[in-house]
């Protein structure tokens, strides 16, 4: 089956990420699926997500989503449905067949994938072979600037048969990071053919929304991403202005949706003791103004509190997790080095309440990320948005034999 771009000419994007745990992938395909559609006037973009909270953001203009029925990752590394309590191979059978109905659908010109070259449980496989079939989808993996550590990755990719469906499937990969930072497929011992593919676009920028209200009194914004992983970073914090009464500035801590419940309410006890030095919300769909309006940032280090990090050119903070993989802590140390954060990492730094005090009274006195230039740095919506357009001017067709 093969089909005419002829009858149509407007691009249409589909993203897919598998979303199993966190804000992370749903939060980048938003910002890429905006840049695509604000610099295509008559492009649509669809993102296929497995997130729970994605009904809690607001969609820019010509992009949707559709919601995958939810799975949880478990912490021994294993999956299992969210709500509706049918086996995992169930769930997964389940989303592939919406998955590949929706690629059949929407017939897309571009597909960029988040990570996952087959998807969870290779439930992306069935969409990209019709991709493949139809011949008229450009067909992108998308990655972080790190997924873990290379003798983690090797065996997973493996396991996964990874490389046999990149060389299959997929025209590039578009790296959303820098080399000179951190090269996430090195050591992996890549053939010729999959290096050739490999682009480096730099990190993602945000901004502030036009309408933003940021508030003026000074602040620290602490964030552990979705949260679900975070209750380390926010004890640390309470326990760092709960041991020194005259830490300033005030604390604005962001736990994220996935937070569990019971901790958050202890958390909450705490902080009514700090009386008003800390102050604290579930989440917040606009994290960008509070980025903006913050004198230092305190973080676990995801790859889109980096980014933004960045793009508000905030001092920052950075206690990285290190299970179930090393990738903050690899991104973390990666981008200490380049003068770009501080890392607090409780093996050579300590664990005590006045290591983050410490670190807290410092941030807004330490240099900013422009202190250390490093060129390209947050060009990586321009490298998509310039990739894209070389990918939508070339017919897939021509790429299919390459991919045979």
């Amino acid at each position: 089956m093969r089909a005419d771009r002829a009858d149509r000419t407007a691009p249409r994007i589909l993203l897919y990420s598998h979303d199993t745990f966190g804000l992370g992938h749903l939060r980048r395909s938003r910002t890429i699926a905006q840049a695509l559609v604000s610099a295509f006037p008559d492009a649509s973009a669809l993102i296929l997500t497995g997130s729970p909270v994605a009904g809690r953001f607001d969609f820019p203009e010509r992009v949707d989503h559709v919601r995958l029925p939810g799975v949880v990752k478990l912490r021994d590394g294993s999956y299992t449905a969210q709500n509706l309590g049918l086996p995992i191979e169930e769930m997964t059978a389940m989303r592939a067949e919406i998955i590949r109905a929706a690629a059949q659908s929407f017939r897309p010109t571009l597909a960029i994938v988040d990570k996952e070259p087959t998807g969870l449980h290779g439930e992306f496989l069935p969409a990209l072979e019709l991709l493949r079939e139809c011949g008229r989808t450009r067909v992108v993996l998308g990655l972080r600037d790190v997924l873990d550590a290379p003798d983690a990755l090797q065996p997973e990719w493996e396991r996964k048969d990874a490389l046999a469906a990149i060389r299959r499937y997929y025209d590039e990969l578009w790296i959303y990071g820098l080399r000179e930072v951190y090269q996430p497929l090195a050591g992996l011992g890549l053939p010729a053919d999959v290096e050739a593919r490999l682009r480096y676009t730099g990190y993602l920028r945000r901004g502030t929304p036009p309408d933003a209200v940021l508030d003026t009194a000074p602040y620290v914004l602490v964030t552990p991403g979705g949260g679900g992983d975070g209750g380390a970073l926010i004890d640390w914090t309470l326990a760092a202005y709960e041991s020194d009464p005259s830490l300033t500035p005030r604390a604005m801590i962001v736990y994220g949706p996935f937070l569990d419940s019971a901790m958050r309410k202890g958390f909450a006890k705490r902080i009514r003791r700090l009386k008003g030095r800390v102050e604290a919300m579930d989440f917040h769909s606009r994290m960008e103004e509070l980025y903006a309006g913050a004198v230092g940032v305190v973080a676990m280090g995801g790859y889109n509190t980096f980014c933004e990090i960045l793009s508000f050119d905030k001092p920052s903070v950075i206690a990285p997790r290190t299970y179930p993989r090393m990738e903050q802590h690899i991104r973390a140390s990666a981008v200490e080095a380049l003068g770009l954060t501080r890392m607090l990492d409780p093996e050579r730094d300590g664990d005590s309440p006045q290591v983050m005090a410490d670190a807290i009274r410092a941030l807004p006195t330490r240099p900013p990320p422009s202190a250390y230039p490093l060129p390209g740095l947050l060009g990586g919506l321009d490298s998509v948005v310039a990739l894209a357009r070389e990918a939508l001017a070339e017919p897939a067709e021509s790429q299919t034999a390459l991919r045979a």
